[in-house]
């Protein structure tokens, strides 16, 4: 295998990989040609997310696995479902799609990650973790029943094995004895360590045709003797556990093999094959390396997680050095100061993540207050009513998460923090567009859905030095809390370091205009600053989405006609629609306009077109103003 020291910024030369449109146009290569493909499926894998940008480190650790499963399945008609989409960079390569491939996340480009309406290849759409075993089972059920022929494997990794749903679906697949296959793609070691040669010894026996023949045909004949089948299964159950971490899946139903290394193609390829025609629940564990191939993220795969685009072209005109501009900290950094500033500050303080430490901003503070850090895997459902357990014993805990994650814990959201009145703080961070990511990404529903719930505080900074006093005043609130904030920075406003809360539900007029108040909840008061000048218009940064600042709003409505709301968040349910209650029971005659996200899934496009396409950049929202 090649390792690579540097991202490519001109197309590699890939003469095996060029021949290869769909998995078909390589299953007779012989082994030796596999690994040069791997080689070259790599290196244009790191030249792509190079001029992209996107997750990285996941799809170099599977190269190898991708090209095994396709080489071995038939695909599409045998069912491959990734799990943790970013892991399918490689995937979406060998599967019809190189010639788009450099379209990746951006407008009416590739989806970043599966997508059934993008190939057929792509079986299952992903977003979010720990789906794939549940979404193969149903296909292998739906495919027993309609009589089709086709085997069904779930690629799951990455972290995705923490999640709940994932130990849920394995006892439902274990149970059901459905004809299908779980790769557990152990990037990291976090199931258990690779013992070394015997472990691969005993793997490559296991999957051997003639030890599966054995055991399958011992088994026909030991079920009339049940004491003697119970004791042989045993045995098994007891070799494998001396070299294997296999016990609890074999305990579950599973044919469990492993762990192999995933990086070693042959291995790979002849495992598969033998497993192949086995009709019966197997988990395949195998050991792949986050990164693989490219020696800065084989070091150091948290930072390589993800990749910005690469420029290659070299600075032009005046090459004296000058000191960099000043970066504005991005929203996470500043829940991560306030974060660590707090906790000095209240030592009942704990920060809870479900696998988001450097999203979230939680680094320092997890090495500030290793005590007090808490993260949980990719669990959200836990984190909350986890959360809900420390407030019963009164510990402050703050749930930094994202808002696409939350929506994953709204029945623990309601029922064990909401409807108990409990005291803990949700920051949620990706709050309304973010870009790239797209549709499964996207923080557009979280006022709608957290609005309805009674007891809720919800919190709509709309700069850097408010994000900072409404954490502190969703942390001073006694009950459940939650501040919205997007990705990225701000504009850029002076941060006060003291700690210092708002008064709950009072919003603050921050231009007097005459006849049009615009309501801004959010970010998006920048934008509505600029519109309202053009205008005259009076501009509101309502800061609270729940509740609202009735008495501000009556009495603007006494000398205004128009009330025009804007956030970044779905027009359903969301603030402007709390507005539109207040005006119904009041029954005041003040005309309204909501501006905010369609009643549509985003797609993927930079945060700037979003914007605009939803009628809620500073130009959109001039012209809505004009128009009134």
């Amino acid at each position: 295998m090649k390792n690579f020291q540097s991202i490519p910024v001109t197309e590699p030369s890939t003469p095996l990989l060029d021949r290869v449109q769909i998995p078909q146009d390589m299953r007779g290569f012989d082994s030796a040609e596999l690994i040069k493909l791997a080689d070259e499926l790599r290196e244009y894998l790191l030249y792509v997310v190079g001029q992209t940008g996107g997750h990285f480190g996941a799809g170099l650790g599977v190269v190898e696995l991708t090209i095994a499963l396709h080489y071995v399945f038939q695909t599409p008609n045998d069912r491959l479902v990734w799990d943790v989409g970013h892991q399918a960079y490689p995937h979406k390569i060998l599967t019809g799609r190189r010639d788009r491939i450099l379209s990746l996340r951006q407008r009416n480009g590739l989806s970043g990650f599966p997508s059934r309406s993008e190939s057929p290849f792509d079986t299952f759409g992903v977003g979010h973790s720990s789906t794939s075993i549940s979404a193969a089972l149903g296909m292998a059920m739906a495919s027993k029943l309609t009589g089709e022929n086709r085997k069904h494997v779930a690629v799951i990794g990455d972290g995705a094995m923490t999640a709940g749903m994932a130990f849920e679906a394995l006892n439902h697949v274990a149970g059901s004895g459905a004809d299908m296959m779980v790769v557990l793609n152990d990037n990291n070691m976090s199931i258990s360590e690779n013992v070394g040669a015997l472990s691969s010894y005993f793997s490559r026996i296991w999957a051997s045709k003639l030890y599966n023949q054995i055991r399958r045909e011992g088994q026909k004949v030991l079920s009339k003797v049940p004491p003697a089948s119970e004791f042989i299964r045993r045995t098994e159950e007891h070799m494998k556990g001396m070299v294997s971490p296999g016990t609890f899946f074999e305990e579950m139903g599973f044919n469990y093999i492993g762990p192999i290394d995933g990086h070693n193609l042959k291995s790979l390829v002849d495992t598969l094959q033998n497993l192949r025609d086995l009709k019966e629940p197997i988990l395949l564990h195998v050991i792949t390396e986050k990164g693989r191939g490219f020696t800065p993220a084989e070091e150091d795969p948290i930072a390589y997680h993800a990749l910005a685009k690469i420029d290659p072209k070299p600075k032009q005109g005046n090459t004296q050095k000058s000191d960099p501009p000043k970066k504005k900290p991005k929203y996470q950094d500043i829940f991560g100061q306030w974060l660590c500033d707090m906790a000095a500050a209240d030592k009942k303080l704990v920060g809870i993540t479900p696998a988001m430490r450097e999203g979230s901003g939680m680094v320092e503070f997890s090495k500030k207050f290793p005590d007090r850090y808490v993260d949980v895997g990719i669990a959200e459902q836990h984190s909350v009513t986890l959360a809900a357990g420390m407030a019963c014993e009164k510990i402050k805990p703050v749930v930094a998460i994202y808002s696409t994650f939350l929506q994953r814990a709204y029945d623990q959201l309601i029922h064990d923090v909401a409807l108990q009145s409990l005291d803990v703080l949700f920051a949620l961070d990706r709050a309304g567009l973010v870009g790239e990511d797209g549709a499964s990404h996207a923080g557009a529903y979280d006022i709608s859905y957290l609005r309805c719930i009674p007891n809720m505080l919800v919190m709509t900074p709309s700069d850097e030095d408010e994000c900072r006093k409404l954490l502190t005043t969703g942390y001073k609130h006694i009950g459940p809390a939650a501040i919205r904030y997007p990705r990225g920075s701000g504009p850029g406003s002076t941060i006060k370091q003291e700690l210092t809360d708002l008064p709950i539900g009072k919003a603050i007029v921050r231009r007097q205009g005459e006849k049009i108040a615009l309501l801004a909840f959010g970010t998006v008061l920048a934008d509505c600053l600029i519109a309202a000048e053009e205008v005259n218009a009076t501009v509101v940064d309502m800061r609270f989405a729940k509740p609202i600042d009735e008495a501000l709003l009556n009495e603007i409505a006494a000398t205004h006609s128009h009330f025009v709301s804007v956030e970044e968040n779905a027009i359903a349910g969301g603030a402007g629609s709390a507005v539109m209650e207040f005006l119904s029971r009041k029954e005041l005659t003040t005309k309204l306009s909501i501006l905010g996200l369609p009643d549509e899934f985003q797609h993927q496009a930079t945060r700037a077109e979003l914007l605009a396409e939803a009628g809620i950049d500073a130009s959109s929202i001039t012209a809505k103003l004009k128009s009134l």
